[in-house]
């Protein structure tokens, strides 16, 4: 069974960590109603997709 010779330090281990982070959510506006919505998704506010009703919204 391979077992690793020494220990990893903690900046080995974190520098190999550093990519690991959130990215802030990437939102477009729709071009029915104008609001802020993720691209290639229903807009929650008209139900609009493509230029076409996908979904009756209150």
């Amino acid at each position: 069974m391979a077992v690793p010779a020494r220990k990893t330090s903690k900046t080995r281990k974190r520098l190999r960590r550093t990519h690991y982070k959130l990215q802030a959510a990437s939102l477009s506006a729709c071009p029915n109603c104008g609001e802020l919505r993720r691209p290639h998704r229903v807009c929650p506010s008209c139900g609009y997709y493509d230029g076409k009703e996908v979904v009756k919204v209150k």
